[in-house]
């Protein structure tokens, strides 16, 4: 009779445990498919080089399709022109410029071909009306000001061009500022004089100032020039994790009084600490040495380095969990509150954690949030509402 009752209570607690976990994916559809759902950094259109490549169509490998997106309950992607870092001289600007350009027309082609599906969004109310429409907003943004050079018209130009946003660097100090990760310090001491500039024209076009990548002393400086509120499109917690990409608790504290906006990265570098991963550094330096410096490449050559590397990460990196990511939005809350928090999941620049590797599985991220308790109307903050918020303000401080 012990046994029995013993295998029927367990029996029993086993259903509760399914039925309590099926729950929370029902109330995850539901929330998703109920409010505004933002990522605000993929870089999906490094594939548009192959001018095959169909954003309305599912894709074995990468990230971010439409498909995937519709899945996972993604409504609205900031798509990224991203340029990596080069030399700096008129003719290198020059070709880099063309690039970007080259970029925006194919974001702009492959929306348009999947009209059905998707549409180009410009303003917070373009996103909630696509969104209301059945259809994914497609934003765009600028990775790196390095093409804008040292000519100023082209922040417009690109504004024109439908970008919301430009990420002021990259990896290494250009132009406009110092990185956070350029091997040879800073350069600049922060803002450069022209990329004081460059956020006075930002701000006065109603563009989103991202300080993702950029130098602690760069953050620092951006805030004392702008007079709108400012993005962190794909960055996490230092406190958390050591990252010099990431953002101390002191800089939180002052993006709350900017009145801007965190989107944790679910880069797996930038959520945890890497343990020592010798046999993966060394794969990894060996495609470098292969290949050489990215930036030199060919279009087609840069595509098999991108999936030899994504092989790579994919068989000897240790990664990152969706608990992970939730502790950094919970981090995020705890130091300033639940309206400065978003996610800019980074995915095909090396985003994706285990149990959200590409757009389709955004929702168990919500999953997560409601497990930790959570409301809804927090969760349509964490997922669109503060970077909405935001962009409303940009836009209206414009001019």
């Amino acid at each position: 009779m012990k046994i029995f009752l013993s295998v029927t209570v367990f029996i029993l607690l086993l259903n509760g445990c399914a039925s309590s976990e099926e729950k929370l994916i029902n109330q995850a559809n539901k929330i998703h498919s109920s409010i505004l759902t933002v990522d605000t950094h993929c870089d999906t259109p490094m594939e548009f080089s192959d001018s095959t490549f169909n954003l309305g169509v599912k894709h074995a490998d990468g990230c971010v399709d439409f498909p995937k997106m519709i899945e996972g309950g993604l409504h609205a992607e900031f798509f990224a022109v991203f340029i990596g870092q080069g030399i700096r001289n008129d003719s290198a600007f020059n070709q880099v410029h063309q690039k970007a350009l080259d970029t925006f027309d194919a974001i702009h082609k492959n929306v348009a071909k999947n009209s059905s599906m998707a549409e180009l969004a410009l303003t917070a109310d373009d996103a909630y009306r696509i969104w209301k429409s059945g259809k994914i907003a497609a934003f765009i943004g600028v990775e790196n000001g390095y093409p804008i050079g040292r000519d100023i018209s082209r922040v417009k130009q690109y504004y024109d061009l439908g970008a919301r946003y430009i990420t002021l660097a990259h990896t290494k100090n250009n132009d406009i500022c110092d990185s956070s990760t350029d091997a040879k310090g800073p350069e600049n001491n922060g803002l450069s004089t022209f990329g004081e500039q460059v956020v006075k024209e930002m701000n006065r076009l109603g563009m989103m100032v991202d300080v993702s990548h950029i130098s602690d002393k760069s953050f620092y400086d951006v805030l004392k020039v702008t007079k709108a509120p400012v993005i962190a499109s794909h960055s996490s917690c230092r406190a958390l994790c050591g990252s010099p990409r990431n953002l101390t608790d002191d800089m939180l504290l002052a993006l709350k009084e900017n009145g801007g906006v965190i989107q944790i990265c679910i880069l797996s570098n930038y959520l945890k600490t890497p343990e020592p991963n010798p046999e993966m550094e060394a794969k990894l330096k060996e495609l470098q040495a292969r290949y050489g410096d990215y930036s030199s490449l060919s279009d087609s050559t840069k595509k098999l380095m991108r999936t030899e590397y994504r092989e790579v990460q994919k068989k000897y990196a240790k990664s990152a969990t969706v608990k992970d990511v939730v502790d950094h939005i919970d981090h995020v809350v705890q130091v300033i509150g639940i309206d400065y928090v978003g996610i800019g999941t980074d995915f095909d620049g090396g985003g994706g954690v285990d149990g959200c590797r590409t757009a389709a599985e955004m929702k168990n991220i919500t999953i997560e949030l409601l497990r930790r308790g959570y409301s809804k109307a927090d969760i349509t903050k964490i997922w669109g509402a503060n970077v909405m918020r935001v962009l409303c303000n940009v836009e209206k401080l414009k001019g």
